[in-house]
Formats: structure tokens, sequence, C-alpha cells
């Protein structure tokens, strides 16, 4: 199938139906809906915080805590796309525009295509990686969980994957069952809309770097061929036009997602310090749930279930510990893949035939060619730069606070 735009249909189809696409049907109606059921389940999710806190319990208080700073990340995440809607419909009229441009020049259809390929696939793979860590948090826990029921002597303890508050019992048949299935579609909806908010910026950056590509294509095209003052100083003018557009759409993308990169840093190490946390006191095997009564149970009935309690949470915080850590990897990596490519440019300026044109045109390059140093990226808060030393930092500083809870638990 041919590709007519770099970001893929499952984004647009995830954006529309959250009411976050430019010019769908009823999108403020949409957003309303999805941002109100998200304060709803944010609610009860602080409310069992508040009612669990418990700094003897600190296992306990580190699962759910992250998961929730995980959701509130969400939320703003989505409140910041939805404040900045403009600059969003802007990046996406530019890039529509660009696709315009290939269909009348089939010379960069290829590049394109190629570069609209690699963010099709880039977005199945975040999809498929979220998708299987809903899956663990919600119905994958619970279907190791359930293998032992019949074990178990009180069923009322029964507690759903993702810990809420609620003002009535909720572990009794059919209402457990019915708060399972909406939690698992609030999950999978979620852990959705996170993977296609991630997979927006790497298909916003791969067009960029699409753009330098041919960019870089129109330089080779007048350094190959024999220099003609006519037709290359018609060629270097829209040179100059694509720079600017290039550097303009740049400047939009990473003002729509500074301060979203800004939050996720300082929220998912606090995330990550927490789950890294969980990880590893399941893995030395001191977590030991409460939620059971040794009067009611015999000893080895109790090792057995905590064991059995140990190993589901272990997969699901290793399942969301690799979902969390690779948002923070990808916000890097595609900062990080920003400025080396726009470096490029420099280098085919560099590289073409400008000592064999006339001074009037080689200043034109020149101008282009310091411009180009100034190298384009994305930045956290405009504080910092995206880059994969800044994503070390990140994993040594949770590593840090992991060991610093490990060593006073």
């Amino acid at each position: 199938m041919k590709r007519t735009s770099t970001i893929s249909r499952p984004i647009e189809i995830v954006f529309r139906f959250i009411g976050m696409w430019p010019d769908s049907a009823y999108s403020t109606f949409c957003w309303l809906i999805y941002m109100t059921t998200m304060v709803i389940v944010q609610y009860f999710q602080y409310a069992y915080v508040l009612a669990h806190f418990d700094l003897s319990d600190i296992p306990l208080l580190m699962d759910c805590l992250g998961l929730t700073l995980a959701y509130t990340l969400a939320f703003v995440k989505l409140f910041v796309l939805w404040w900045k809607r403009r600059t969003f419909s802007y990046i996406l009229t530019t890039m529509n525009r660009d696709w315009k441009d290939c269909v009348i020049n089939d010379s960069y259809t290829s590049t394109m295509m190629s570069v609209a390929d690699l963010s099709h696939r880039c977005t199945n793979v975040m999809i498929s990686i979220n998708a299987l860590a809903a899956f663990f948090l919600s119905i994958g826990e619970h279907l190791l969980q359930s293998m032992n029921d019949a074990d178990r002597v009180d069923n009322n303890s029964r507690q759903l994957p993702i810990k809420m508050e609620f003002p009535f019992d909720v572990s009794k048949s059919p209402v457990f069952e019915c708060f399972l299935a909406g939690q698992f579609l609030y999950e999978l909806l979620l852990a959705s809309v996170v993977g296609m908010v991630n997979a927006l910026l790497v298909s916003f950056v791969l067009h960029v770097s699409g753009q330098i590509d041919i960019m870089r294509q129109d330089l080779n095209e007048i350094s190959n061929s024999k220099y003609d003052s006519s037709t290359s100083l018609i060629v270097i003018k829209g040179l100059i036009h694509r720079h600017q557009k290039i550097i303009t759409l740049s400047e939009n993308i990473e003002s729509l997602f500074c301060y979203i990169a800004l939050m996720q840093l300082l929220w998912n190490t606090l995330v990550i310090c927490c789950t890294g946390f969980v990880i590893v006191i399941v893995s030395n095997g001191r977590l030991l749930p409460r939620i059971f009564d040794e009067e009611y149970l015999s000893f080895v009935l109790l090792q057995t279930i905590r064991a059995d309690e140990g190993a589901t949470t272990l997969i699901k915080s290793i399942s969301f510990y690799i979902a969390i850590t690779l948002e923070v990897f990808i916000l890097c990596f595609v900062g990080e893949f920003l400025s080396a490519k726009s470096k490029t440019i420099n280098d085919a300026v560099y590289e073409s035939f400008w000592y064999n044109m006339p001074p009037t045109d080689s200043r034109i390059l020149l101008f282009m060619l310091l411009r180009s140093q100034k190298r384009l990226t994305i930045t956290a808060g405009k504080v910092v730069d995206l880059t994969l030393e800044g994503f070390t930092s990140i994993m040594r500083a949770s590593a840090s606070y992991v060991s610093v809870l490990n060593a006073t638990y």
C-alpha cells in the first residue's frame, strides 16, 4: 500500500476517538468525556494511596504510587497537547503540504516513502509494547492470581489490578468482574494513547529527517552536475526556502513537546524509582503481602500464596518498568537523532562544490552553512537538550534512589 502520510492511521484513529485530532467531529465533547473519565479514575487511585499510606509497608506504597503517578503524567501530557492544539494543527498542515510537494516531484517520493514506512513500523512496535504492558497490568495479573483461587479461603480478598479505593465492596461477583473488564478497557486505551503520543513525536522527527534528506539530495545534484548559473541559482533558492521550513517545523515540534518532555523526565524518574524498588525487593523475596490472615490459613499455604503474589507482582512490575523506561529512551533518542541529522546539512553544504561557483552564489551557501551550524534539537522545558547522555543520567539517578530505598527498607 502506498504511503500518503508520515503519521500512521492508528495514531489518527486514536486521537480522533479522544477528540485531539484537528477538525474531527465532536472533538471538544469527546475530549471532555475522556478527560473526565481520567479525573474520576485518578480520584479513586489517590484515595487508595491516602487510605493505605503506611511507611512501614513501603512495597505496597511504591507499587500503587508508581502506577498512579504514571496515569497522572498521561493526563498532564494530554492536557498540554490540547492546550497547544493550534501548534499541533500547524505541524500537521505543514506535513500534508510537504507530501503534496512529493506528489509533484517524483524524485522526492522514494525518500519520503522510506521515512513513512519506518515511522509506521516504529508506531506498531510502540503500540505492541504498551499493549503488552497493559495486559500484564490488568488481565495478566488477574489470570495468574485466579490460578490459586481454589486454594484461598476467602474470595473477598480479591483485588483489582489498578488499586482504587471505593466507598463500597467490589470484591464480590458480578461487581468485581464488571470493574475488572472496565479497568482492562481503560488501561488498554490509556496505554494506546500514551504510545500514540510517543509515536507522534517519532513521526514528526522522522518527517523532518526526510525533509533534510531531500535537501541533501538537492545539494548533491548541484555538486554532481555541471554548474549552470541559471538553473543552480533556482535550486539554491529552493534549498533556502526548504531549510527555513525545516527550521520552522522543528521549532514548532520543540514548542509542542518541550514541556511534555520536561514532565516526562522528572515524573518518570520517580516512577522508574518506585517500580525498580518493587522489582528489587520482590526479586530478593522480601515482598510479603498482608492481604491474608494467618489465623485462617496454615503456614505452608500462606507461603505458597505469598510466592504466587510475588511472581505476579514481579511480572507486572517488569512489564511496567520496560514501558516507562522505553518512554524516556524514545524522548532522548529522538532528540539525539534530530540533532545528529541537522548536522548533516552543514556537512552536505561544506562538501558541495561551492568553490566552483561564482562568488555571488557561493555567498548564499555560506549563509546556509552558518545557519546550519546551530543544530536542531528538542529540549526539556527549554532547559536541557534531550540526548542519550541525559537518558543515562536519569537511569543512574533512579538506580541511586532505588539503592537508598533498598538499604533503608
